[in-house]
């Protein structure tokens, strides 16, 4: 069998098992912090999770089977190793600078909604009203 075709099958399998894995962990955790984010608006954080989770999925599937291509043969045990670590290596690399770009993106949606919410009014008070009679 071709050396080339089990780093591929190796690749693969592992690629996809991390995608999943790691799509899974990212939804379950990240639901808390988009309902935060979102002002516990429960709905919008699920329906916001679920996308994300489907592009984290088109997103890393999609680079995993691009960077699929061998250039060389591969011609021992030594060789499958390599290219499948090398591999998986930029591919966990590459989603997690997206991971922390998504983070980084969502924190600053928080951040400025926790402003809004503890903002002074534009024009301090200017004096009391009387009650109105018989209340």
């Amino acid at each position: 069998m071709d050396l080339t075709v089990v780093a591929y099958v190796i690749y693969l399998l592992v690629s996809v098992g991390l995608t999943v894995w790691v799509a899974r962990t990212l939804s379950r955790n990240g639901r808390i912090f988009l309902g935060d984010v979102l002002h516990g608006n429960e709905k919008l954080a699920d329906a916001v999770n679920h996308l994300l989770v489907v592009g984290f999925y088109l997103v890393n599937l999609g680079f995993v089977a691009l960077y699929l291509n061998q250039d060389e043969a591969i011609a021992d045990a030594r060789g499958v190793f390599e290219a499948v670590s090398t591999k998986l290596g930029v591919v966990l690399l590459v989603l997690g600078a997206l991971h922390l770009g998504n983070v980084f993106v969502l924190n600053r949606i928080r951040r400025r909604g926790i402003m809004e919410r503890e903002q002074l009014p534009p024009v301090p008070p200017q004096g009391w009203a009387a009650p109105a009679a018989g209340a």
